[in-house]
């Protein structure tokens, strides 16, 4: 695992929040402001963060609205070391 972006995740509570909701499965961004409740402008700012670090993946990228988002591998990995160190809730 790349400890830099483990330790980018960790150093926001929102990323950390987006990390955990995709981590259940692909998500739209109103999904996750949902169920985050998160503002959507926080969670597409951070979304676009992740992805220029490949930690999350766009699985439609075509598309101009309801684009669909993912973990990576890495993004994988990062919320699993997120559930084991406690930091899911």
């Amino acid at each position: 695992m790349d400890w830099g972006k483990y330790g980018y995740v960790i150093a926001s509570k929102h990323r950390q929040m987006i990390v955990l909701s995709l981590y259940k499965g692909p998500r739209t961004p109103k999904q996750i402001a949902d169920e985050t409740k998160l503002y959507l402008s926080h969670v597409s700012q951070a979304i676009k963060k992740l992805i220029e670090r490949k930690i999350v993946n766009c699985l439609t990228p075509n598309l101009r609205r309801g684009k669909i988002f993912t973990l990576s591998d890495e993004g994988k990995e990062i919320a699993e070391n997120l559930e084991k160190m406690g930091l899911s809730s």
